[in-house]
């Protein structure tokens, strides 16, 4: 990219001049670049992982259609709470389609969570329960809850129970040790080494001790 300081044809020039120069302006200076053929790469692996993103999207508008337990506003808080958590903070959305395609890269098998939600808030009786859209009926077999009082460090974990599309606790867990009344609680649901679903985490929830 060039800046023009002189004429070169014309003073404030915009567009292209046949395929070979664009010009344009960029932070309030006229500048000139040679024009780039937009490519459509097709290689193997390229149009893998367009599919793979197609089914991430296809399986994110499905949740959201879903009756009764549909991917809601609670849930792309929790999606979008995972998301500042790294590096470069995601959108609720990319977080979604970023942990399908790890699955999938991953060879694992995919789902979407919705529905989170705190069944008890009462410390001694705590319960969570979250539901999942799965790609396939292998895509979960064993996961564990993660709690803690700052989203970036859960270190209290309980042992889930999948069932078909939801997963939730065995019994109610007890958290008094460590949480006091008021306290926000953070929580996500992990599939557990090695499980077919391991790189799709949930969001991370949250819900206030009582």
């Amino acid at each position: 990219m060039a800046k023009v300081n002189a004429p070169l044809f014309s003073f404030n020039a915009s567009g292209k001049i046949a395929n070979a120069l664009v010009y344009f302006g960029w932070k309030g200076i006229d500048v000139v670049r040679s024009y780039v053929i937009p490519t459509n790469p097709k290689s193997t692996k390229q149009t893998t992982q367009r599919d793979y993103m197609t089914a991430a999207v296809a399986a994110i508008h499905a949740a959201q259609a879903l009756a009764g337990i549909p991917l809601a506003e609670n849930d792309q808080i929790a999606y979008a709470q995972l998301g500042s958590t790294r590096p470069t903070p995601r959108t609720w959305f990319n977080e979604i389609v970023k942990l399908w395609l790890d699955c999938k890269v991953a060879a694992g098998n995919a789902l979407v969570y919705h529905a989170g939600q705190a069944l008890g808030t009462v410390r001694a009786t705590v319960g969570l329960r979250i539901y999942f859209t799965r790609e396939d009926p292998d895509s979960m077999h064993n996961c564990t809850f993660y709690l803690g009082k700052s989203k970036t460090s859960l270190i209290h974990a309980v042992t889930g129970s999948p069932d078909g599309g939801k997963a939730d606790f065995a019994a109610p867990e007890d958290i008094t040790s460590w949480a006091a009344v008021g306290d926000k609680i953070y929580w996500q649901c992990r599939p557990d080494v090695g499980d077919p679903a391991e790189e799709c985490r949930s969001g991370i929830y949250s819900f206030i001790a009582t």
